[in-house]
């Protein structure tokens, strides 16, 4: 096969360009919810080959290839943000092509970067593939950091469809699964190499089912507990997007919300009455329900002084048409009154607030999202006391694709509660996704994770990332389920990407000692 990448990559222009493309969308397939994870390694070898032809310098045809491999792998893991352009298309449908073409341009930028330190530093064969997996991974971490950073879809999210290996987030993290999914996918180009090579080749493939079969055992002999006197239900309304927003349906949506938290099921005759906490999704309703009398009276009635409700709204500081707008987390005690609140501190560029507004809006553009204003940033990660519960991590949507800052350094919380609405890509792969992120950061914490999406995928995680129960995307209805407990701070949630550091700092050192060595 390696003979072929070799027969291909002598192609010039155009066609070498294309099969690199295609490599990189083929890349893309292994990212869930489709899973085909073993398409990575003859779209990374293909790649790898190309890179390997090209001179060391000047660096401009590596980078040149590595853009054109990002750009293929990020339009097949972003396309689905075009589905939100579909919601309202006679506003923002002339967006689409920009949003998502432009956002797959920017991303595939530092892959670029990446191909072009590694064929810079000289690196060939299996060195070539550590290299670019040890640069990979720096790259994706500046990928979630600058710019306000986007690490959604990152190479190590492909470990959500392999089993017992994604326990290694619980030390390696996002930058660490990088780290290894790279080189892996990478690793069969050194099997054509000299003896040493080959041996040192097999030796990181044998790796990957031994990391695999830890990842089970730690799964094996975890003990799991629950968390005494908290019963949960989760309320999916499943409201469609062009519906949620239009202000005749307040009233209907309010109701189907207060029908479904009280109703009785078929394993819960008792149905509210048996929950100590009800949770409802991102923005559930569209009115301000925290300054709606008429909502106040109605949870009263609902909740009983017994049931807490915690539900994402938008939220003002105060009363006023000047106030700042915040994409909230609002929890109310049992006789409705508000207990705490949450403010979303990492807002969605094009959704909450428009960067570089002045210069876009006079040429059209606008913020998906509609509010008076743009939403204003909260205060960053807190944990949220939450009545009859351990402290919570309350994150919104989009916050939970960031493994870094993810919760209160100082102060541990219990539990990871995130709200979102992924009504805006339903039909899309886009909820699969960002349930599958959901699912890594309880790992990396080592804590649950309960996520309530108006419309995506609901369902309530283990401190393992073990999903204990789940409501499919589209679908209307409840979860009743208990609070699984927190375990002791793994070290991804003690040291953070030190571990992935020094994964990709361990294969760069190798790499280099083995050239001068003649690997």
């Amino acid at each position: 096969m390696i003979r072929l990448f070799q027969s291909i990559s002598e192609l010039s222009g155009w066609q070498r360009t294309l099969a690199v493309l295609v490599a990189g969308a083929a890349a893309g397939l292994a990212l869930p919810p489709f899973g085909f994870w073993p398409v990575l390694a003859p779209a990374f070898c293909f790649f790898l080959v190309v890179l390997e032809s090209l001179p060391h310098s000047p660096p401009a045809p590596a980078f040149r290839v590595g853009w054109v491999f990002g750009f293929g792998y990020f339009l097949v893991a972003f396309h689905w943000i075009g589905f939100a352009f579909l919601v309202d298309a006679a506003t923002y449908l002339w967006m689409m092509p920009f949003a998502v073409g432009g956002l797959a341009a920017a991303m595939a930028i530092y892959w670029g970067l990446a191909a072009a330190a590694a064929r810079w530093a000289g690196f060939a064969g299996l060195r070539l593939a550590m290299g670019f997996a040890a640069f990979l991974a720096v790259a994706e971490w500046l990928r979630g950091h600058l710019f306000t950073g986007f690490p959604w879809a990152a190479p190590g999210l492909v470990v959500d469809g392999m089993g017992g290996l994604a326990q290694w987030a619980s030390i390696f993290g996002m930058t660490g699964l990088t780290v290894l999914i790279a080189l892996w996918a990478g690793t069969p180009l050194g099997l054509r190499g000299v003896p040493r090579e080959r041996a040192l080749a097999l030796a990181l493939l044998v790796l990957l089912p031994v990391l695999w079969g830890l990842g089970e055992w730690r799964l094996a002999r975890a003990e799991r507990q629950d968390v005494s006197g908290v019963a949960l239900r989760l309320v999916q309304p499943a409201i469609a997007q062009d519906e949620k927003w239009r202000e005749d349906n307040a009233r209907p949506i309010f109701d189907a919300l207060l029908a479904l938290s009280a109703e009785a099921t078929a394993t819960n005759a008792l149905g509210i009455g048996s929950r100590s906490h009800v949770l409802w999704p991102e923005a559930a309703v569209p009115f301000l329900i925290d300054e709606s009398p008429v909502a106040h009276e109605e949870l009263a009635r609902l909740l009983g002084g017994r049931t807490v409700l915690i539900t994402g709204a938008i939220r003002r500081d105060r009363p006023a048409a000047e106030s700042p707008y915040h994409n909230s987390i609002i929890t109310f005690d049992g006789q409705a009154k508000v207990a705490a609140h949450y403010d979303k501190w990492r807002l969605v560029p094009g959704g909450e607030f428009l960067p570089l507004a002045w210069l876009l809006e006079p040429i059209g553009f606008r913020r998906v999202v509609t509010v008076p204003a743009d939403f204003t940033a909260g205060p960053g990660p807190v944990s949220v006391a939450v009545p009859g519960a351990p402290e919570a991590a309350m994150i919104v949507c989009y916050e939970a694709i960031f493994p870094d800052a993810l919760v209160d350094a100082g102060r541990r919380p219990g539990w990871i509660v995130n709200l979102t609405n992924d009504g805006w890509f339903d039909g899309s792969t886009g909820p699969a996704q960002h349930f599958a992120q959901a699912r890594l950061r309880a790992i990396e914490q080592g804590l649950p994770v309960v996520r309530v999406a108006n419309t995506g995928i609901s369902g309530v995680i283990d401190a393992y990332g073990e999903v204990k129960e789940k409501l499919a995307n589209g679908a209307r209805g409840v979860i009743d389920s208990s609070l699984p407990a927190a375990i002791a701070p793994p070290p991804y949630a003690r040291f953070g990407d030190f571990g992935g550091a020094i994964l990709a700092l361990l294969l760069l050192l190798i790499a280099t000692i083995s050239g001068k060595h003649r690997l």
